[in-house]
């Protein structure tokens, strides 16, 4: 058996072919506009950011962790809103904190 971050059982729900576990968090997402496409906290510290995340849980954008301020993990971790996806048009891209990886 292994064991996830929070000790319950992933092997129980892991996908086809050893693939991650699902992340539930995707599930529990509402449907949140984003925001101007801009990092509040760097134009107000008068830095630029290289990559810009939406919170999929309520739509708050800011850099992300590249970035020197990476006010993206910070909104994460004042909130637990636990989705962001890269604001890029068309990508795909999102990365569940809790999981620590893509989803």
């Amino acid at each position: 058996m292994t064991l996830d971050a929070e000790g319950t059982n992933a092997t129980a729900r892991a996908g086809l072919n050893g693939q991650a576990p699902r992340c539930d968090h995707i599930d529990l997402l509402p449907a949140a506009e984003p925001g101007l496409p801009e990092c509040k906290e760097c134009l107000a510290a008068g830095r630029t950011w290289t990559r810009l995340l939406v919170c999929l849980t309520c739509g708050w954008v800011a850099c992300s962790d590249d970035a020197r301020g990476g006010h993206a993990k910070a909104h994460y971790q004042e909130t637990d809103h636990p989705v962001v996806a890269a604001l890029d048009p068309g990508s795909t891209w999102r990365w569940c904190y809790v999981h620590r990886r893509t989803v």
